[in-house]
C-alpha cells in the first residue's frame, strides 16, 4: 500500500461553469494537497491541514504548479499513430491514402504491441490519463490496446473496429466473425481492472446493414458497454451515407435504425447535423464528440456546441488521432477555442478545464471514478506547468487572475507544460 501527499495549488470542478466569472464551479486550494492511498484520493484540501492526517505518506512537492484532474480524450484511433501529419485531400481521401493502408499493419501482434507503447507514451506524457479509443478490425488491436492500459494501471475504454464492405479486402471482417470477435473481446477485457469495451462500427460507410444489426444485437445484449461510431464529419461522407442506405431517413438515422443509440454511445465529429439528427441525439443521449484538430487539418467544418448544449447535448472532446494533428489536450483546447470564435461562439478558460476533465467524465458516465479530485476517485491527475517555454514564463509575468493562467496553458501549452502525470497516484513521466 501506498501513501503519498502531493502538494501543489489544486484545482478541480464539480459542474460546468455558467459564465466567466463562475468560481463556484470550482473548488481551488493555493496552497493544497492531494492526499493518496492506494491508488485512490483519500482527502484534498489545505497543505497545513491535511499534513496532520498523512504523518507517515511520502511528501511530493510540486510547489507553484497547478494539479488537476487527469485530461480525459474521448476519441482516438489507436492504429493512426504513424499517420499523424499525412496531407490529404479531404476524409475520404485521407483514409484511403493512408489510414486503410496503415492498418493492415494491425494483423500482426507483435506491431500492434510495439505501437501500443508508443500510444500510451504520448497520452501520458501529454497528461491524458483515460482515452476511449478505436482498434484496427484486427482482434489483436484491441487486446495489444487493452494489455498495455492494464500494465499501466490506467481506465481505458475502446474495441476492435467492425467494418464488412468498402475497404481492403485485408481490412475486412464479415458480420458474423466482427460480431463473434466483439463478443469475446468482451468476455475477456469489459470490466477487468480498469477497462471498459466500446463495440465499435467504424461508420456506415464500411459496415453492411447485416452488420451494423449485428453490432445493434450486441448493445442490446451488452448495455453496458459503449459504442463508438463517426457521423457527419464530412459533406462526401454524408451523400454517400445517404446513397448506401437510401431509405434512412438521415445519417443519424441510420444507427438509430439499428438500436445503436443509447446515453452510451459516442458518435464522433457530429459537424454537419440536420434538425431532425439533432432531435434524436437529444431523445436518446448519444454523446457528440468535438475533435477540433482534426477537423481543421481535414477541413471538414465547425461543431457547433452552443447549438448543441441549447437542446441539452452535451458532447465530449477529444484529439482524434491521427487525423488530429496533438495527442495534448491543451492543444485540442487551443483549435476548439478558434473553431468556436469562428462559430461566433466563447470557451471561457474555466468551462475548457472543466470540460477535458469533469465534462468528458460526465459524457462517460464516469464521475464517480474520474474527471474530478472527489474523495473516492482513482488518483489520476496531471500537473500543470505555466512556465514550462520562456515564451510562456514571459507571458506569465504579466498574469493576474487563475483564469488567464488556464487560458496561457490552453494557448501556449503542449506536452512541455505537463510537469508530472499521475495514474492511480503513480508517477508516469520521469525526468
Amino acid at each position: 500500500m501506498s501513501e503519498t501527499l502531493v502538494l501543489g495549488r489544486v484545482l478541480s470542478f464539480h459542474r460546468r461553469p455558467e459564465g466567466v466569472g463562475d468560481e463556484a464551479a470550482f473548488a481551488y486550494h493555493e496552497a493544497g494537497a492531494v492526499h493518496v492511498n492506494d491508488g485512490r484520493i483519500v482527502a484534498v484540501g489545505e497543505a497545513e491541514a491535511l499534513r496532520a492526517g498523512a504523518k507517515s505518506a511520502m511528501i511530493v512537492d510540486h510547489e507553484e504548479h497547478l494539479i488537476l484532474p487527469g485530461f480525459i480524450d474521448t476519441h482516438l484511433h489507436f492504429p493512426q499513430v504513424q499517420v499523424l501529419a499525412s496531407w490529404g485531400k479531404d476524409l475520404l481521401d485521407w483514409l484511403n491514402r493512408y489510414t486503410f493502408v496503415e492498418e493492415q499493419r494491425f494483423a500482426d501482434l507483435a506491431h500492434c504491441e510495439a505501437m501500443a507503447q508508443g500510444f500510451y507514451d504520448g497520452l501520458l506524457n501529454n497528461g491524458t490519463t483515460t482515452g476511449v479509443a478505436y482498434g484496427s478490425v484486427h482482434a489483436t488491436s484491441a487486446e495489444a490496446m487493452f494489455s498495455e492500459a492494464e500494465r499501466r494501471g490506467m481506465c481505458m475504454i475502446g474495441g476492435k473496429v467492425m467494418m464488412d464492405c468498402h475497404a481492403p479486402d485485408a481490412l475486412l471482417d464479415t458480420a458474423q466473425r466482427g460480431y463473434d470477435e466483439s463478443l469475446a473481446l468482451i468476455g475477456r477485457w469489459h470490466g477487468k481492472g480498469r477497462l471498459h469495451y466500446a463495440i465499435t462500427p467504424r461508420f456506415a460507410l464500411t459496415s453492411t446493414p447485416a452488420q451494423l444489426e449485428a453490432a445493434g444485437a450486441l448493445c442490446a445484449k451488452h448495455p453496458e458497454c459503449y459504442m463508438q461510431t463517426h457521423v457527419s464529419e464530412n459533406l462526401r461522407e454524408i451523400e454517400r451515407a445517404k446513397e448506401l442506405y437510401e431509405d434512412a431517413p438521415d445519417y443519424v438515422g441510420i444507427y438509430e435504425r439499428y438500436g445503436l443509440l443509447s446515453e452510451r454511445a459516442l458518435l464522433g465529429h457530429a459537424i454537419h447535423l440536420e434538425p431532425r439528427e439533432i432531435d434524436v441525439i437529444a431523445d436518446t443521449g448519444a454523446k457528440p464528440v468535438f475533435c477540433p484538430t482534426s477537423n481543421l487539418f481535414l477541413g471538414s467544418g465547425l461543431y457547433d456546441d452552443a447549438g448543441l448544449r441549447a437542446r441539452g447535448i452535451h458532447g465530449a472532446i477529444a484529439t482524434d488521432i491521427g487525423g488530429g494533428t496533438s495527442y495534448s489536450m491543451l492543444q485540442t483546447l487551443n483549435e476548439g477555442y478558434k473553431v468556436l470564435q469562428l462559430r461566433g461562439q466563447q470557451m471561457h478558460p474555466y468551462a475548457a478545464f472543466d470540460w477535458i476533465t469533469r465534462g468528458n467524465a460526465e459524457a462517460l458516465g464516469l464521475t464517480h471514478e474520474i474527471g474530478t479530485l472527489e474523495v473516492g476517485t482513482a488518483a489520476d491527475m496531471v500537473v500543470l506547468d505555466a512556465r514550462a517555454t520562456p515564451e510562456m514564463a514571459l507571458r506569465a509575468d504579466r498574469i493576474e487572475t487563475l483564469a488567464e493562467e488556464l487560458f496561457l496553458l490552453m494557448i501556449m501549452g503542449d506536452d512541455r507544460a505537463i510537469a508530472q502525470t499521475y495514474v492511480g497516484g503513480a508517477a508516469q513521466k520521469s525526468g
